[in-house]
């Protein structure tokens, strides 16, 4: 008879500087583009509209890039949104990742699209491109920004239908929210729109709010930096169209130093 224990299988350990997660659910949005919830330390705070160095343990060693919470400040567990690189050094291998896997979330965030950055408005434009779209999903979940503003108008847009990801949850599970229903029935505005499909909505934001038609789908005045406030995360090159369009109306970027009347978010996953 054999009386001595089985082995014990290696524990993993949590490099310095980061917590130790395990993915609670995965969802594919498409082949391109897919969301996670993971666990949440108990000491992990953050503010909505952040980000924090995330991924997973690769040869003994982190490896990481910046993503945007998409939970708000108040949720037990942590979600993101994520593209899928084939030859990504992280996405490729993230993009496997199962229910108990372990997640690596780094242990301080950071961000420039939080409230405290942005002059006191009247309106807040939230643009968002594509997986730009998961610190605002954070952020219209968060009673304080509603308590802030007089209208937050959420504009996404993506290629193709299928890549407006939590379109679904936006428009018709947020309203009837038990505890933010009756704030995002009164003040939020959603404009999802694409740009290479039919759909209601079509075209660049950029372009949309060229023309006034971003505006006039919202119901609001032409941006103006007297009373609207504008936070952008998507693609370098729309982050660098809206700067230009925007500075070309008198707004100022805000940043942790000094608020302005934009902001924008320059971390963006494209590995």
């Amino acid at each position: 008879m054999n009386d001595s224990a089985p082995a014990a299988t290696p524990t993993l350990a949590a490099p310095k500087g980061y917590f130790l997660e395990h993915a609670t659910w995965v969802h594919h949005w498409t082949d391109r583009l897919f969301s996670f919830r993971c666990t949440r330390n108990p000491s992990f705070r953050f503010t909505s509209g952040q980000f924090a160095m995330i991924g997973l343990v690769v040869e003994g060693k982190p490896l990481v890039r910046a993503y945007s919470m998409v939970s708000p400040a108040w949720e037990e567990q942590l979600e993101f949104l994520s593209i899928k690189v084939p030859d990504g050094p992280l996405t490729s291998r993230l993009q496997h990742l199962a229910v108990g896997d372990a997640v690596l979330i780094g242990q301080k965030p950071v961000g420039t699209l939080v409230p405290e950055n942005l002059l006191p408005g009247r309106n807040l434009w939230l643009l968002a491109t594509g997986t730009g779209l998961a610190p605002f999903m954070s952020l219209i979940r968060d009673p304080d920004i509603y308590d802030r503003y007089d209208r937050i108008i959420l504009a996404h847009t993506t290629r193709q239908v299928r890549e407006l990801a939590y379109r679904d949850y936006i428009a018709r599970e947020l309203p009837d929210h038990e505890l933010l229903g009756e704030m995002v029935r009164a003040k939020l505005t959603y404009l999802p729109a694409v740009t290479r499909e039919p759909f209601p909505l079509r075209g660049r934001i950029t372009t949309r709010l060229e023309t006034g038609a971003a505006e006039r789908e919202a119901g609001v005045a032409a941006l103006d930096p007297a009373h609207d406030r504008v936070m952008i995360c998507g693609s370098e090159a729309m982050n660098a169209d809206c700067k230009t369009l925007l500075e070309a109306r008198g707004f100022t970027e805000g940043n942790n130093a000094e608020p302005g009347t934009y902001v924008v978010e320059k971390a963006f996953v494209t590995k």
